[in-house]
């Protein structure tokens, strides 16, 4: 009986002290929390990464509110905005289909999150890319994309740089596809604000994804990052983004009734703290925007023009600031890209990224001096459309020599590094004055009968003498240059039905651009013709003939 108790006794003991020991361990746990919510307390209010902001009005182009507007900033994931232009842009060109399958390579897939988690030797539909990209902000997809548009993500990140600059972001340069954290990856929140207007103007009906909440993949749903859509009225997009060293960023578009603003916010503590921000300029700003649209759309710069300054008293200092930052021709002249100087048009029009006011559309008046035009004597082979070179000849005593004879009123131009002899033969070096024969050496150990002279290449139309001419933008590739010229006669009809269109090939160094353009207006004809098109969002430059 007396050992019963005994062990009862000590049961109860044990048990005491086991009471003690897990009451001991969860004050301990929670001392440990406590410290780990203090620590994480502590960081959050450590964290102060450099704010700036924006806000431009879409339909004056005027800024409403800026802070640190210009000073450098990571755009993390912002990047993707740039991705995606460049990948609508090969959708509108249809060289790329919303249903292409686009390979996943190593280097995607091992990309940090947030992704997709695709596998290499994987495919993924464009359409697909453009949800996750937009909802998920997935960086593997980002880089499938560029690999895809440019071969490789480093070369994708050039052409990105290019076309940035070509909007006049010029404070702006992309290293990657997806905004994952690089110290040369740079831009501002005005270039961001111009990207996000851009946009829209180009690709309005590829625009729609930035608006999608919810995407769908392999059974799972994934919400959009950009948590103003659905909870502010008339957010339609676009963009969120986050790395350390930038802070919370976004570039949202706010549609109310006739006002349309595009505000943007870099280096929020927290995605909260962003968005609360947003909200403030959005409430701010969007009752004293425009209701109706003036600016023009935003285009890309390819040519340069000459653009008159308006001088006086109070804009002698501006244009003095103006000078020293974009280049001047003269005391009356600002260089500035063509494109927005065909759409401003007006003499006085701001830089590209000013915070001055566009005033009414006026239009402007250049002077063509069109230059000569050489065009080569062989044809090219059946299956290769690429001109041919004049290179180098080849010593070969036992060639055949054939006589071809042209004329040139300048030296012919030296042949590019490693050119090579062709099937036809290679043309000598040696440079003819007027006249003078040009032998021509075959490679083949038997005579070749002399190839048939194909007639010298046709200039483009002549436009009838005197008149008016308008350009409606410059683009690399002819096919566009055309594409162009039908969106502009459909849209002006009345003005344009008569007009000679026709496209026209020139060299800016080592780049080819086609202007598109229509000839044989009169100028009132044309003016109107220019003022119409603008109303429609396509840029025009007016020309005297």
């Amino acid at each position: 009986m007396l050992r019963a108790e005994s062990h009862v006794h000590r049961g109860r003991q044990w048990g005491v002290w086991g009471l003690t020991a897990l009451l001991a361990i969860a004050a301990s746990a929670n001392d440990a929390d406590a410290r780990a919510r203090q620590h994480r307390a502590a960081a959050a209010t450590s964290y102060e990464p450099s704010y700036s902001s924006i806000v431009m009005d879409a339909n004056s182009g005027k800024v409403l509110q800026a802070t640190n507007a210009d000073s450098p900033r990571h755009p993390a994931s912002l990047t993707k905005i740039m991705t995606l232009y460049l990948l609508f842009e090969r959708l509108e060109a249809g060289k790329i289909k919303l249903g292409t399958e686009l390979p996943v390579s190593a280097h995607a897939a091992a990309q940090a999150p947030s992704k997709l988690g695709l596998k290499p030797g994987e495919t993924i539909k464009v359409e697909i890319a453009i949800r996750a990209i937009v909802t998920k902000s997935a960086n593997d997809v980002a880089v499938i994309v560029s690999e895809a548009l440019g071969g490789d993500e480093a070369s994708f990140a050039k052409m990105m740089t290019a076309k940035a600059h070509a909007l006049g972001m010029k404070h702006t340069t992309y290293r990657n596809a997806s905004g994952l954290p690089e110290p040369q990856q740079i831009s501002t929140a005005r270039d961001q604000a111009i990207l996000g207007r851009a946009i829209q103007d180009r690709f309005p009906n590829y625009y729609r994804y930035f608006s999608t909440r919810t995407f769908d993949f392999r059974g799972k749903s994934m919400r959009n990052h950009n948590h103003l859509l659905g909870n502010v009225a008339g957010v339609d997009g676009i963009k969120t983004g986050y790395i350390h060293d930038s802070g919370f960023n976004i570039v949202t578009s706010v549609r109310r009734g006739a006002r349309h603003i595009v505000a943007v916010v870099f280096g929020g503590r927290t995605a909260a703290a962003r968005d609360a921000r947003a909200r403030s300029l959005i409430d701010n700003n969007v009752n004293i925007a425009a209701t109706k649209r003036t600016a023009p759309a935003i285009v890309e710069g390819w040519e340069t023009a000459s653009v008159p300054v308006k001088k006086g008293k109070a804009q002698d200092s501006k244009n003095q600031d103006s000078k020293e930052k974009a280049g001047t021709n003269n005391d009356n002249t600002v260089a500035v890209p063509h494109a927005v100087a065909s759409a401003n048009s007006a003499p006085d029009a701001p830089v590209a990224g000013s915070t001055d006011p566009i005033k009414p559309n006026a239009v402007k008046t250049f002077t063509v001096h069109p230059g000569n035009m050489h065009t080569a004597a062989l044809s090219p082979l059946p299956s290769d459309s690429r001109t041919l070179t004049p290179a180098p000849a080849t010593a070969n005593p036992a060639s055949v020599t054939n006589i071809v004879t042209t004329r040139s009123e300048t030296p012919a131009l030296p042949p590019p590094p490693g050119a090579k002899p062709g099937v036809l033969g290679v043309l000598h070096s040696k440079v003819a004055s007027a006249g003078d024969s040009v032998p021509v050496t075959t490679a083949a150990p038997e005579p070749v009968a002399k190839p048939a002279a194909k007639p010298a290449a046709k200039p483009a139309p002549k436009p009838h003498s005197g008149g008016w001419i308008i350009q409606v933008g410059a683009f690399p590739d002819e096919k566009e240059a055309k594409q162009r010229l039908a969106a502009a006669k459909a849209k002006a009809k009345g003005q344009l039905a008569k007009a000679d269109q026709f496209t026209e090939r020139i060299t800016k160094g080592d780049k080819a651009l086609f202007r598109a353009r229509f000839a044989g207006l009169g100028k009132d004809q044309a003016e109107a013709a220019c003022k119409h098109l603008k109303r429609s969002e396509i840029p025009c430059m007016l020309l005297k003939n």
